[in-house]
């Protein structure tokens, strides 16, 4: 019996107590693991194709050592240039041993890393909301006497430069074609 299976983003075909060389999985030496993406499993005559992938088909394996590749020299040449680039390069593998096929019947794998990481992202997307909260309280307590310019203060930040420009050229100020954002909110509040 053979499969075809899904590992680190390449495809292997693999038989039961074969060594296969993978791209680096983040788990220990010794511990096992499980594909579940399984586009084809062949047994004698019997072949069956997924699409994409077989429900219930997994391949069990086991993580034999971590290391690294073969060296790769990497070297760049332009003729008449003088430009002459070498790199090398070891890829990082995981030697893992194929201990199962499993046709049917595999439950998929869950990972449940991602899970928490965004039940905290909502948590902590509150957090800044709530400390900007009572800034805008502080500020209405000190503004309790003219809440009309505060109004028009707040309305004037969300103008453009080119409006305020506008603004300030219908009431005569001068001097307004050099002013910065907060001099043109300055001096028409």
């Amino acid at each position: 019996m053979y499969a075809i299976v899904e590992i680190a983003g390449q495809q292997f075909k693999v038989e039961k107590d074969q060594k296969v060389f993978v791209h680096r999985l983040h788990e220990e030496e010794g511990n096992k693991v499980a594909f579940d993406n399984v586009l084809l499993l062949g047994d004698g005559d019997n072949i069956t194709v997924g699409a994409p992938a077989i429900d219930g088909a997994q391949v069990g394996a086991k993580v034999l050592k971590h290391l690294k590749g073969d060296k790769v020299i990497v070297f760049k040449k332009k003729r008449r240039k003088g430009y002459r680039v070498k790199n090398g390069h070891r890829q990082s593998l995981t030697e893992i041993q194929i201990e199962n096929i499993i046709a049917s019947g595999a439950k998929k794998a869950t990972k449940a890393k991602p899970e928490p990481k965004a039940k905290a992202e909502p948590q902590a997307k509150p957090e800044p909301k709530a400390e900007a909260k009572p800034s805008k309280e502080v500020k209405p307590a000190k503004a309790k006497a003219a809440p009309e310019t505060e109004a028009v203060t707040q309305d004037l930040s969300k103008l453009t430069v080119a409006q305020l420009k506008a603004m300030a050229k219908s009431r005569g100020l001068t001097g307004y074609s050099s002013m910065k954002k907060a001099e043109l909110i300055e001096a028409l509040s």
